[in-house]
């Protein structure tokens, strides 16, 4: 049996949307900035897709701006905003937790003359409120919280965030990195006061190299991109046709049912989680409940490195992930493990298992008993 549990890394892509690309690809080939046939049948499977998109976040089609995924929806957000609104001041907030994508864009425009606060977390990977509400000065232009965390699954109160912000200040714009969200939480950007959303589609089943973000109508964002003009000058480069449609496509399957598909992976979790519970020497970082990501499970595997016990489950068609697989793929490479308290030991001991919405109890459960099978054989070999 082979058991794919990395999917907050990659999902796999779903048939109709690598059909899609295929013959978007292959047939509809043109350029959509072309104004023959063959460019405006193009530009129409990529109006199709933004109009796919704008329906699952009750926004307008001209809001979404088409990116080669979440890293450069990211730093078109955050480098962006700051820069289209540096005179109204040059204070950003943002979390301990973040993504690589928004930690080096901060880190990038620190080295620019921007002042940063980093707000830490609890034992769950939470922000707090109260020290959102106290980092907020009146230079503050933008403020970046994740939605979900990628290496343990936190899921950060952004809707509170989003009210707080506005009722403090109604110009600063609220970032959201919702690329582990999209698909299996709610969003509604306007009623939850975020002017700015990034998204992947390699998440959702849908094709790599492409992304989008979410820009409100009005919301002051500087280009990072030079050129040709494309998407009213947003994002300039020949618009990725094949890519977006297969994205459009995969929103489309994933969007005909969000919560029975949730409602699946918790119920995956929550089995999960009693089973890995039940093994000697397991903690779980953060959250078990309703109160966390649907489809991610952090777990320290004490007496054992976490990149040995990945390899020896892959040795078993057991795919998982050391921590997070976003950066180099080194659990030492994470500012979440040690955000929430865990020592180096610990950090070193980690492995995620994420699920999609073809993940089985069946495959959990061989999972399970993979793990009862191997770690007291690599304890003890550890100790030797």
């Amino acid at each position: 049996m082979q058991v794919y549990l990395d999917n907050s890394a990659t999902t796999k892509m779903s048939n109709a949307a690598a059909d899609l690309v295929t013959k978007v690809s292959t047939i509809d080939y043109g350029n959509p900035s072309s104004l023959h046939r063959m460019g405006v049948e193009a530009e129409r499977c990529v109006k199709a897709a933004a109009l796919e998109i704008a329906k699952t976040l009750h926004c307008q089609e001209k809001e979404i701006v088409f990116t080669s995924g979440g890293t450069e929806s990211n730093n078109l957000a955050i480098i962006g905003a700051a820069m289209a609104n540096r005179r109204a001041g040059s204070h950003i907030i943002t979390t301990a937790i973040e993504h690589p994508s928004v930690q080096n864009a901060v880190k990038h425009l620190e080295e620019e003359g921007f002042e940063v606060t980093r707000l830490g977390v609890n034992e769950y990977g939470e922000i707090s409120l109260d020290e959102l509400a106290g980092a907020i000065r009146d230079d503050t232009i933008l403020i970046s919280v994740m939605m979900i965390n990628n290496e343990m699954g936190a899921l950060e109160p952004v809707e509170k965030a989003g009210k707080l912000i506005h009722e403090k200040n109604p110009d600063i714009l609220f970032h959201v990195d919702a690329v582990q969200a999209y698909g299996k939480c709610r969003i509604n950007p306007k009623k939850m006061g975020i002017d700015l959303l990034s998204v992947s589609a390699h998440k959702i089943h849908g094709p790599k190299g492409v992304g989008f973000l979410y820009i409100r109508d009005k919301a002051k964002v500087r280009p990072i991109t030079y050129g040709g003009g494309q998407q009213r000058d947003m994002r300039s480069g020949t618009i990725n046709a094949p890519g977006i449609a297969g994205f459009g496509e995969a929103v489309r399957e994933i969007f005909k049912a969000p919560e029975a598909n949730a409602e699946k992976m918790y119920e995956l979790k929550e089995h999960f989680i009693h089973r890995l519970s039940a093994l000697e020497g397991v903690r779980i970082n953060g959250r078990e409940g309703r109160e966390s990501a649907p489809h991610i499970v952090s777990a320290v595997f004490s007496g054992v490195k976490s990149e040995v016990l990945l390899h020896a489950l892959e040795d078993k068609e057991i795919f998982v992930s050391a921590g997070s697989a976003c950066a180099s793929g080194h659990p030492a490479d994470s500012t979440t493990l040690p955000a929430i308290g865990l020592d180096s030991s610990q950090q070193e001991s980690t492995l995620r298992f994420s699920f999609s919405i073809h993940t089985t109890a069946q495959e959990l459960d061989y999972t399970a008993d993979a793990l009862a099978e191997l770690l007291p054989v690599l304890r003890q070999y550890r100790r030797r």
